[in-house]
């Protein structure tokens, strides 16, 4: 089993000069120490007008410097918002590739659309649509990555005409492809598609194997690739802190837990957010105790309930993570950086995680990774059979049109040159 970190920016008020700096440093230090203990991936969301629960609003630029100063740990989106009103699919796919080189090819490209109203209406997207336009662009994403030239494409949600879409990424045919998935419809589609599936919902051992089962079965059944590769793999997503005293670590750790779970349900399912004005650090120290009272009811706060087993001791913690470990989960990501969580408690339990946790299994992980796609390699080419074969990246010279350039300044200087005296100042 795999492990990595995850990383939203959490940025609760109030906020100084130099608070969203601070926070910025902290998260590259991170990574730098998660590369230097052998975590496998640093994986960063993308949002938008989340303030305090997330200011990771431009991820492609943090993790082009965490990839400048990490030497193995691989960096993923998780995840890049997929409908083109977000970001269009050339430019998402000219981000990866330059990403990929800078990381010498050590990106993983999650997708994803959101379920925020907060984001969705800011940029004009229907929620009804959303999923829609995700698997269209990032079919088109992957060609763009894997063509030369993209033959372009008359979709229902964009369209564009053939273009070279450069530069292509160090990895062939592109980096691997995930799905952002919080609820078994997604999970699904994951497995559909060929993806991994990034599973954000806090599931216990029991719930995690029957996703997991479910999902390996439906790719050996039904899989149709969305992209030119598949990658069958399941991660599963964890609050996360560990001390060698339990009562220890449910102090630093356990209450960022609750802001994160708590700030997500204020943007995904609460009321009414005043842009700018809201205060939700001063509005959760309010609320708190009487989330304290229901955390243990798993109808009511069942994501803290069960995500509260990788907050512990040694022990405990290996436990919960073995749990995970017989269960298929191919790698859990740790989310550390919440509420008010200290920078020193976070990379103190990473390093303690490091000498008591990981070399266990890091040294099974081979063995075992080898074991899975043995068993997958057959039905990896069968799940290409489905969709007529492996996915062309030819296109022929005689389908390639010209592109005709046009003098725009021959065309229209002559015209802005007599706007411009008209409307030049008399001196």
């Amino acid at each position: 089993m795999k492990f990595g970190l995850f990383f939203e920016m959490t940025t609760p008020r109030p906020w100084g000069p130099d608070t969203e700096k601070k926070k910025l440093e902290e998260t590259l230090e991170q990574i730098v120490l998660a590369d230097n203990l052998g975590l496998d991936h640093a994986w960063m969301t993308e949002h938008h007008f989340m303030e305090e629960y997330c200011h990771a609003t431009a991820p492609e630029v943090v993790l082009a410097a965490a990839a400048q100063i990490t030497k193995n740990i691989r960096i993923g989106h998780g995840v890049r918002h997929a409908p083109p009103k977000y970001n269009h699919p050339a430019r998402t796919a000219e981000m990866a590739g330059t990403l990929d080189l800078v990381a010498n090819g050590r990106v993983d490209m999650g997708f994803g659309s959101s379920g925020s109203e907060c984001e969705l209406a800011g940029f004009n997207i229907s929620n009804d649509e959303k999923h829609e336009m995700s698997y269209e662009a990032i079919e088109q994403i992957a060609n763009m990555m894997a063509m030369e030239p993209y033959p372009g494409f008359n979709g229902k949600h964009f369209s564009m005409p053939a273009r070279n879409v450069v530069p292509k990424p160090l990895q062939k045919p592109h980096p691997p492809f995930w799905l952002a998935c919080s609820a078994r419809p997604t999970i699904l589609e994951a497995a559909k598609h060929g993806m991994g599936a990034l599973c954000f919902s806090f599931l216990d051992s029991v719930e995690a194997k029957a996703w997991v089962d479910e999902y390996y079965g439906l790719f050996k059944t039904d899989c149709r690739p969305l992209a030119h590769s598949v990658n069958p793999n399941f991660s599963l997503f964890t609050g996360f802190g560990v001390h060698k005293d339990a009562d220890v670590a449910a102090e630093r750790f356990l209450n960022g837990l609750r802001f994160f779970q708590w700030s997500l349900n204020h943007y995904y399912r609460g009321g009414a957010h005043k842009p700018g004005r809201v205060n939700l650090w001063e509005r959760f120290q309010v609320e708190v105790e009487e989330l304290k009272k229901t955390e243990d009811d798993e109808f009511v706060q069942r994501q803290i309930a069960t995500s509260r087993s990788g907050i512990g001791s040694v022990e405990s913690v290996r436990k919960r993570l073995r749990d995970l470990c017989d269960a298929g989960i191919d790698e859990v990501t740790f989310i550390m950086q919440m509420g008010d969580n200290k920078h020193d408690h976070i990379c103190e339990s990473l390093e303690l995680f490091a000498k008591e946790i990981l070399p266990e299994f890091k040294d099974e992980h081979p063995a075992l990774e080898a074991r899975k796609n043995a068993e997958l390699e057959p039905y990896v080419e069968k799940a290409f059979e489905r969709i007529g074969g492996r996915k062309e990246t030819h296109i022929p010279d005689d389908e390639i049109e010209d592109i005709f350039a046009v003098n725009y300044i021959a065309k229209y200087g002559k015209e802005e040159a007599v706007l411009g005296s008209a409307t030049e100042p008399k001196r």
